[in-house]
């Protein structure tokens, strides 16, 4: 693997504001075993990065677009 060469990983705006709602909550669990802390820092760093790509976090409604994208997201029953 060469150093400082990219993953592009790209998702929909639904598929973003879903994940980025997850690792809020799993960043905040205390009870997380992870094997190094490198797997830590770049869940909080994947984080970070959504929530300044995404408008919704910032949004009133905030609840409600989560909402609507989970029902996008979701496989069909």
């Amino acid at each position: 693997m060469i150093q400082g060469k990219k993953v592009i990983l790209e998702l929909t705006a639904d598929e973003g504001l879903v994940v980025f709602e997850w690792l809020a909550r799993f960043n905040q669990k205390d009870d997380v075993v992870f094997e190094d802390s490198a797997e830590r820092r770049v869940l909080f760093d994947l984080e970070s990065k959504l929530e300044s790509s995404l408008a919704a976090p910032l949004e009133s409604n905030y609840k409600d677009l989560l909402a609507v994208a989970r029902s996008r997201v979701r496989d069909r029953e």
